[in-house]
């Protein structure tokens, strides 16, 4: 959608009837659910944009109901720009398939992904949540306006920008995405990194090159295709770094690979490197880059929350990675999110 776009067209009401009347000459049901994206204005949670709709919840359940009456199988394509609210209807058809929005191609793609031309081997780079209210960053958001008039805009972008100048503070602080929800356990619809595939896969042989820390560490696990179908993986290198003085996430990803297409049966040994700009943390008062002295977990997952091997470090001290200068400091005091430990 372009900036200050036309409103979408209305799409057609299909009833029950319409439905059943499909089901019984179709082999299969997919139903889209599509949102708008572009700029000029924020995500809201409202039915039509976080949530659905009315109409998009009954005519899921409408399909699911009638399909599954005769055995047959529904699948809902998101075709969306950001995340959307799941959790009170992904239950019912036998398959979601997030599209995101893939532009011309994205119908051909699809098609490939259905009928198993191609075995789907994407990871969610960001967390479904259950509710909006799950999110940090909902309580604070859409802020305040200030009260302070000023001279309207002019120009190409007058439609939408204020003339009434707003702020909002964001106090997720390092809480940010999945390491808000793993770190304050908050349980989301579908965690960062998650993705499904029609094969499995197994992890094994997790090694580090040391057990102390000295520069660098390279990891290597090996990740083998235990299904039937040829298909590619994508590994996920989590990090637990110690909090000493300095407050810490759960968990970090600090690096990710996908393996080649594995044919059933196949294995294959990815490797990753640590080095100490990954260990390190911003600490505040000292505008520098801090690597604490410590234990440092390293994880190996398929997801967040699909951790299948760890193995750990040491860091026998502290270490400096990067001094900064001080700049842009906030006008006030930001009352950052903390865990309970």
């Amino acid at each position: 959608m372009a900036i200050m776009g036309s409103k979408q067209i209305e799409e057609m009401t299909i009833n029950q009837d319409i439905v059943n009347g499909m089901a019984n000459v179709c082999d299969a049901a997919l139903v889209t659910i599509g949102r708008n994206s572009g700029e000029g204005s924020d995500r809201l949670n409202a039915k039509g944009d976080f949530q659905l709709t009315d109409y998009e919840q009954q005519l899921i359940k409408m399909v699911t109901t009638s399909f599954k009456a005769k055995n047959k199988k529904v699948v809902v394509i998101l075709n969306v720009a950001g995340v959307v609210e799941t959790a009170s209807w992904k239950d019912l058809p036998d398959a979601i398939l997030l599209a995101w929005q893939g532009g011309q191609e994205a119908g051909n793609s699809i098609a490939d992904v259905l009928t198993g031309k191609v075995n789907p081997s994407g990871k969610l780079a960001i967390t479904f949540p259950v509710s909006y209210e799950d999110v940090p960053s909902s309580k604070t958001f859409p802020g305040k306006e200030l009260g302070i008039e000023k001279s309207a805009p002019t120009g190409p972008l007058s439609g939408f920008m204020k003339s009434v100048p707003a702020v909002v503070t964001y106090e997720d602080g390092i809480y940010v995405g999945y390491r808000y929800y793993e770190t304050f356990k908050v349980k989301p619809s579908y965690e960062f990194g998650f993705g499904l595939s029609f094969t499995d896969f197994t992890y094994s042989n997790l090694k580090l090159s040391s057990s102390k820390f000295n520069g660098s560490i390279t990891v290597t696990v090996n990740v083998k295709n235990n299904g039937k179908v040829a298909g590619k993986e994508v590994t996920e290198l989590y990090l637990t770094a110690p909090s000493v003085k300095l407050d810490k996430p759960i968990l970090e990803l600090k690096g990710f690979a996908k393996t080649t297409l594995l044919q059933p049966g196949e294995s294959q040994t990815l490797s990753f490197v640590i080095d100490s700009r990954r260990l390190a943390s911003f600490d505040t008062a000292k505008s520098s880059w801090i690597a604490e002295a410590g234990k440092y977990e390293v994880k190996i997952g398929a997801s967040s929350r699909d951790i299948k091997l760890t193995a750990s470090f040491n860091l026998a001290r502290d270490l400096t990675v990067k001094k900064e200068n001080v700049s842009l400091v906030p006008k006030e005091k930001i009352s950052e999110i903390k865990p309970s430990r």
